[in-house]
């Protein structure tokens, strides 16, 4: 490996034990033992998606793991799980490597029971003070995620949270995410201070992805412009925006909210009810796309590097090829500047 690019990659590789400072992206129904075992084995850091598995599930998935694979690898827990303690529990029970929280922030007691049982911790950062709470808290490292990535995303640019929290944060390791899909690029945020990155929509149409033919052809059919952000009809809802390729599923969502608002304004369901169907939607939407392959009426969450996405491949050759990408870069940076001398 390039001399420059081996010194990049140091601090987040030495966090989290592995080659490359490149971690999967949690996808629900995707990143389950076959895809996180293989990133882990190519040199990366997997993480399983527990998204709504119960305890004995996330405990079953992570055994499964650890039978394919030695090397690290870690698990995204969503922190709005009605059984999230149960869920940290488990993790605790398994020894896994590293936790990621999703979906908001952790409890200080959250943070402190993973790390007394020497579990690291990270979570998402969406703003400085957000990211300044977030290391007080004690939590070993962040992710900034941009709104260019898939599934449920935040409302700002990987570009301006980097400038943003990038040169806040000094104290813990941050990765980025959110439309990386080339080596030049995670090249440039490692140079700008980040540890290393958090990929997703590469990884989906990995040979070890589980996702069905169907889901992993309209990935490869489609362009950035067709990853559109879902519509919120109605400002009771704090629905978390969704990033994915339009299809009658987009259509479907809106018909879905009016029929909830309809039952709310009627007092025939909770706001909590409510958001819960929601919610329920998106995880039985992308099911029906990612594993039952209905890739018309099912979500297809994609993020908009989904145009970089262009043919199958296993995910070592995926991650030597942004590792090869950054090599290439700097080499031809340290050409040119030679050349100008």
């Amino acid at each position: 490996m390039n001399k420059k690019l081996k010194q990049l990659f140091f601090k987040g590789a030495n966090f989290l034990g592995v080659e490359f400072p490149i971690m999967g992206g949690a996808m629900t129904w995707i990143s389950e033992s076959s895809l996180v075992s293989a990133t882990s084995n190519a040199g990366g850091f997997g993480v399983i998606a527990a998204g709504s598995m119960n305890r004995d599930q996330l405990q079953k998935e992570i055994i499964v793991t650890k039978s394919k694979t030695t090397k690290p690898f870690g698990v995204n827990l969503i922190l709005l799980h009605p059984e999230i303690e149960s869920l940290i529990e488990a993790c605790v029970d398994n020894k896994v490597d590293l936790v990621v929280f999703a979906g908001g922030f952790p409890k200080l007691r959250q943070i402190q029971k993973l790390k007394k049982n020497k579990i690291k911790t990270v979570c998402f950062a969406t703003t400085v003070s957000i990211a300044q709470k977030m290391v007080n808290y004690g939590v070993d490292a962040l992710i900034l995620e941009g709104n260019e990535a898939g599934g449920h995303i935040g409302p700002v640019s990987i570009n301006v949270l980097v400038q943003e929290i990038l040169p806040q944060i000094v104290e813990v390791p941050v990765f980025v995410a959110g439309g990386i899909g080339r080596g030049e690029i995670f090249l440039k945020y490692l140079e700008l201070g980040a540890a290393g990155c958090q990929i997703g929509t590469r990884l989906v149409c990995s040979n070890e992805s589980i996702a069905h033919q169907n889901f992993k052809e309209i990935f490869i059919k489609s362009e950035a412009r067709n990853c559109q952000i879902s519509v919120r009809l109605d400002k009771r809802f704090p629905v978390i925006p969704v990033r994915a390729i339009e299809n009658k599923a987009s259509e479907k969502f809106i018909e879905e909210q009016k029929r909830v608002i309809n039952l709310l304004d009627k007092s025939s369901i909770s706001l909590k009810e409510a958001q819960l169907q929601v919610e329920h939607f998106w995880a039985g939407s992308l099911k029906k796309a990612v594993i039952d392959g209905d890739i018309d009426n099912g979500s297809l969450m994609a993020g908009q590097s989904v145009s970089l996405v262009k043919k199958m491949q296993s995910v070592k050759e995926i991650i030597n090829e942004i590792v090869k990408q950054a090599e290439k870069q700097i080499s031809n940076e340290k050409r040119v500047s030679n050349e100008k001398k």
